[in-house]
């Protein structure tokens, strides 16, 4: 397991840069599944891909997500659906996010919990080309992280930074507590 699997501080920002999906699920099911083991909340906006991977690999690590989902501690988001929610002209809306970002909070805070989140939204807008915008949601997370008690894990496939701009890279690194790379083995 790597370390931004184990990483779960609360109001931490970090993001994992990965080679394959295999390496990103293996992180992601730690991240939630230790989470969900402590009584804490995931909210994991995703691909439909790794939705479906991430609740087959949890429920092999016999992680009872039927409960979780029915106490609001597991909230599993499609990350294209969700962008719509808040993206205005191909651009972050501030209050569209804040509430957004706001009302799940509120489901799975509930009772206090302490709340992990995985966010895969930047990496699609990432993909699009959308730089400008990616770093600007990246802000977004960290005043969401800001304002609630939340852990937060973004991850990017290193194969979008080829040829990519440097400072918008640099800006999505530095958004970041910690970011991590994952290495093949």
């Amino acid at each position: 397991m790597r370390t931004a699997g184990r990483a779960a501080a609360c109001s931490e920002h970090l993001a994992e840069f990965y080679a394959d999906d295999d390496e990103l699920l293996d992180t992601l099911t730690h991240f939630v599944g230790d989470g969900l083991d402590a009584g804490e909340s995931a909210i994991v906006i995703a691909t439909l891909e790794h939705l479906r991977a991430l609740r087959h690999r949890l429920e092999r690590a016999n992680v009872d997500l039927m409960r979780a989902m029915l106490e609001d501690r597991y909230i599993p988001l499609d990350a294209s659906v969700a962008l719509t929610s808040f993206m205005v002209n191909a651009w972050p809306d501030d209050q569209l996010f804040a509430d957004f970002v706001g009302n799940l909070l509120a489901r799975a805070s509930l009772q206090n919990r302490r709340v992990r989140t995985f966010g895969e939204m930047v990496a699609l807008l990432w993909a699009k080309g959308q730089e400008a915008a990616t770093v600007q949601l990246e802000r977004l997370w960290n005043r969401a992280c800001e304002n609630h008690t939340l852990s937060l894990l973004c991850a990017y496939p290193t194969s979008g930074f080829a040829g990519g701009d440097s400072q918008a890279l640099y800006d999505i690194c530095t958004a970041h507590a910690k970011s991590f790379l994952s290495r093949p083995s």
